[in-house]
């Protein structure tokens, strides 16, 4: 399974809205085949692997999420499973989709075909989780990214930023940056900026093969500029990587702006766009990772309205002093009133710390 879960990676940068899954297919305890989840519309990691096998009979297959037993864009895997004479499926975590969840097990042992559940789950939920997430609620797990100083500061007072963190940290970004399926920012960075946000390949855990397949569908951008301010020569709207800019209702963008720039007008709330709008759009056009690139502004009222699943956080070790900027501008009263993270994973990536912290939720 583990095999499998790493298979599933491997879909990472090209999957959306489809779950990035991973398979293997085993007989007489040899790998067969492993398989990964392909764009929409194309094979799932089942198919995937089966296509690599001139004959499965008697075999047992490994995946990450539950077989789907219906027809979408693409027949049911249950059925090609059926027919390929799988003998046993070993399944990490039951699909929370209506259309699937527990229809795809209950078709193959309908069929005679042994099903175990439960391998390896909590590591495959923790992959699969922007997906989970965005079936849950609407949207996908929302991750902010931020380059910081020792003492929580992204920029000199004048807003030079360049570079607070080492080579390294910054080609990390580009494998986080690849395996997400949007990257947001705010219009106060591409204006201080003028930022580009597109994919580089580079020397880091994403290897070549990931880095063609990343760059065949390059991760989308989004801006929220409330009223409308991207102007159409900034490089976050440059031809080559579709782009959203969310505006106010009635606002209305530069003319000349390239033809791959989309305008979606959305409500207002009491400071500026209604985030949780700009998210839940996001998530009805598939993004399972929203990866959040932005300037204290924008980061400080998606912190203010809870609206933060996962802080990467890049420290280098330098101090910038009070004058400089701060990570975020959201405000509060006390403690009571600040949200609380777990740390998840800290790591030296060159010279400087990299934090992964997650939002604490009460059940």
């Amino acid at each position: 399974m583990r095999l499998a879960i790493e298979a599933g990676r491997r879909a990472r940068v090209w999957s959306s809205p489809n779950p990035a899954v991973g398979c293997v297919i085993v007989r007489h305890d040899a790998v067969l085949a492993t398989g990964f989840t392909h764009p929409t519309g194309q094979a799932h990691a089942e198919i995937h692997a089966l296509s690599q096998v001139a004959d499965a009979t008697g075999s047992t297959l490994f995946v990450t999420l539950e077989p789907c037993a219906h027809t979408g864009r693409t027949p049911p895997c249950t059925q090609a499973l059926i027919d390929a004479g799988i003998s046993r499926v070993v399944i990490a975590c039951i699909d929370p989709d209506e259309r699937v969840s527990g229809k795809g097990i209950n078709q193959l042992r309908s069929a005679g075909i042994d099903v175990a559940l439960g391998v390896c789950e909590a590591e495959a939920v923790e992959d699969l989780g922007g997906f989970f997430l965005r079936l849950k609620r609407g949207y996908g797990r929302v991750t902010v990214k931020m380059a910081m100083s020792a003492d929580g500061r992204t920029a000199m007072a004048s807003g030079e930023s360049q570079w607070i963190t080492g080579e390294r940290a910054r080609a990390d970004v580009q494998a986080w940056r690849a395996c997400s399926d949007v990257i947001l920012t705010g219009s106060g960075t591409v204006k201080a900026d003028d930022c580009s946000l597109t994919l580089r390949p580079c020397d880091n855990r994403l290897d070549s093969d990931d880095w063609a397949r990343a760059m065949m569908s390059p991760t989308p951008r989004a801006v929220v500029d409330t009223h409308a301010s991207t102007p159409a020569s900034a490089n976050v709207v440059a031809a080559g990587t579709p782009t959203t800019v969310f505006t106010r209702v009635g606002a209305t963008l530069d003319s000349s702006m390239p033809t791959d720039t989309r305008h979606v007008a959305i409500p207002t709330g009491h400071s500026g766009l209604d985030l949780r709008q700009v998210l839940m759009w996001l998530g009805e056009q598939g993004a399972n990772e929203i990866l959040v690139e932005a300037g204290p502004t924008l980061v400080g009222s998606l912190e203010q309205e809870k609206l933060i699943d996962q802080w990467l956080l890049y420290m280098a070790p330098m101090v910038l002093g009070a004058d400089a900027r701060p990570t975020n501008r959201a405000v509060f009263n006390s403690l009571g009133q600040a949200n609380r993270y777990s740390i998840m994973a800290h790591d030296l990536i060159g010279d400087d710390l990299r934090i992964i912290m997650r939002q604490v939720v009460e059940d």
